[in-house]
């Protein structure tokens, strides 16, 4: 990717008046509550008799990922520009995505662990996505080819915390008592659920995007090859710390699919529905790279699934 190219990613801007922020932000609290409803009390007790796999998991999503992601965003310096890379990082400090469920389901996977894995990466975001963007982001600007030209990364805190809790908190709260109260309704709803939050994901990028379409398309070649190689290492990390722990075929399965689904979804809405980016240059990278990881995972999440599913065949 020439310099030139990396401007002009960068350089993509998204205006949304307050009725397609608000829409943005429905359509994530709908998907969250979608996920919430699969979620029942019950399942914890028996994944936590044996918290390995979920202590590891959280290893995965929470430390290894977005270090190793930082490092790799390093790595990329030559060929990305420094808003590439914190949006990379970005992608990483948010929680597991909310088809990685599905996901675990086609694979044959750990469901139980699966789900547990979502719950409680989600209700950790309100700290942790905040914490992980200001740690890893700030050191890899130390290492950006033109870190001087940019802003110190200050995290508006409460600004952060408020979208997060409002977005994520209130729709997972409501779906678990949904799941527990009205059992009935939360299984009628849970799998069609699941389908129509891909479609609204697609239809956030493109709402988002819609008065930069075609530099979108243009520059959509580079952003697929840095997106697949994140999402390759995410993948690897939750397989290949799996392994080297020796848990059972399923929760490895398990932790593979967690760790390279990310909730993209709550990556635009920081981006574009908080303060955090205020007194930064235009940031077009960071909102490709966190579009297109959620178009990307689907694919991914699908093809991993459908191997490990074929393994067993």
């Amino acid at each position: 990717m020439s310099p030139e190219t990396a401007h002009a990613i960068d350089q993509i801007q998204v205006n949304l008046n307050a009725g397609g922020m608000n829409t943005i932000n429905i359509i994530l609290a709908f998907v969250m509550f979608g996920v919430a409803l699969g979620i029942k009390p019950g399942i914890f007790v028996e994944v936590f008799k044996k918290p390995k796999s979920v202590l590891l998991g959280m290893l995965c999503q929470l430390i290894l990922l977005p270090a190793f992601t930082c490092l790799l965003a390093i790595l990329l310096n030559w060929w990305i520009s420094p808003m590439m890379g914190l949006g990379m990082i970005l992608v990483a400090s948010c929680p597991g995505g909310n088809i990685s469920n599905f996901m675990s389901s086609l694979a044959k996977a750990n469901i139980e662990l699966s789900v547990s894995l979502t719950a409680i990466s989600t209700a950790l975001a309100i700290l942790m996505t905040p914490f992980n963007f200001w740690l890893w982001g700030n050191a890899y600007l130390h290492f950006a080819p033109v870190a001087h030209e940019i802003p110190t990364l200050v995290i508006p805190l409460w600004d952060v915390f408020k979208t997060i809790f409002i977005l994520l908190g209130i729709p997972l709260t409501l779906g678990i008592l949904t799941s527990h109260f009205l059992p009935k309704v939360a299984n009628a709803l849970k799998k069609p659920l699941q389908w129509i939050s891909l479609v609204f994901f697609i239809a956030m990028v493109v709402l988002s995007f819609a008065s930069n379409m075609d530099a979108f398309l243009k520059c959509v070649k580079y952003i697929f090859l840095v997106v697949l190689i994140h999402n390759f290492l995410a993948l690897c990390i939750g397989y290949g710390i799996g392994s080297a722990f020796k848990v059972p075929k399923k929760d490895r399965r398990t932790l593979t699919i967690e760790t390279g689904i990310q909730n993209s979804g709550l990556g635009l809405v920081l981006l574009l529905g908080t303060s955090l980016f205020a007194g930064f240059p235009p940031h077009g990278g960071m909102l490709v790279i966190t579009a297109w990881w959620g178009i990307w995972h689907i694919v991914s999440g699908l093809t991993v699934a459908g191997i490990f599913n074929r393994c067993d065949a």
